[in-house]
């Protein structure tokens, strides 16, 4: 097996633990504070928190349409840029979902890291092939090693030094989550640099927060504007009594300049 291991450590280990452990000396240039590891934690345990579903749970969901959305998304990215053999680091990898994908690009070496160890649990199950509703008709061709640990609190190059460099790593729909501070940014883009090979690949996907905001707003002037239609037909015809719950104060455009990492 590739780096080192003899065998897949998502099977041998059961159950993924918490392994990463914050260094003071190391990381002492990215303090963090307290607010910023209960945000963290909040994180993790709402993902920890969802449980499997069905196929056909995921076919009722009412945002069904926005999760095969973001799975195709995420398949174009790995048939970009993914290659026979590559050395895959996946950050933030929850439960699997992109276990598939990567198998079909037919990588060679797979890590998974992420915050939520009952995501870690999910993922681990998945790849070993035990989930009722993820049967396959054949096991993954990788293999792979699963680490539950906050991939932008930790420096990953000491955790993963038998592992790398990567030939490509992926972090899907979940680098804003580093942005909450901007020492998790700075170590967030420190593990990618650390851990690719020169000339390696990222590949990410994130929410733009111009978009949201602007569909929010849009949202809230619809529901400004439905409230003075009932407002005068309450004081026409008075049919009717309601009370206004009013949405808080609509949030400003993403300040670009606040939030740039300085050089």
């Amino acid at each position: 097996m590739k780096r080192g291991y003899p065998e897949s450590l998502s099977s041998s280990l059961g159950p993924p633990q918490s392994r990463f452990k914050h260094n003071p000396q190391g990381d002492a240039q990215f303090p963090a504070d307290e607010s910023t590891k209960i945000f963290a934690r909040k994180v993790a345990d709402h993902y920890s928190a969802r449980t499997n579903q069905t196929l056909e749970e995921r076919e009722a969901s009412p945002i069904i349409h926005l999760k095969k959305l973001n799975n195709w998304i995420k398949s174009v990215l790995i048939q970009l840029y993914a290659r026979k053999g590559d050395a895959v680091l996946d950050l933030a990898c929850g439960k699997g979902g992109d276990l598939i994908k990567w198998d079909k690009a037919k990588v060679e070496y797979y890590v998974g890291v992420d915050i939520a160890e009952g995501s870690m649990e999910d993922c681990r199950t998945r790849y070993n092939g035990d989930a009722d509703h993820h049967q396959r008709r054949k096991k993954f061709t990788f293999p792979a090693r699963l680490l539950c640990g906050d991939c932008f609190e930790v420096r990953l190059d000491k955790v993963l030094a038998n592992d790398a460099p990567f030939d490509i790593c992926s972090c899907q729909f979940a680098m804003h989550y580093s942005w909450s501070t901007e020492a998790r940014a700075r170590r967030a883009l420190a593990n990618v640099s650390a851990l690719l090979r020169p000339g390696g690949t990222f590949i990410g996907t994130m929410p733009d927060a111009n978009v949201i905001i602007k569909k929010l707003r849009e949202g809230l002037l619809l529901q400004l504007a439905l409230i003075v239609v009932l407002k005068k037909i309450h004081r026409k015809f008075q049919l009717f009594s309601f009370t206004f719950l009013l949405p808080p104060s609509i949030p400003p455009f993403f300040n670009a300049t606040k939030h740039t990492l300085k050089r």
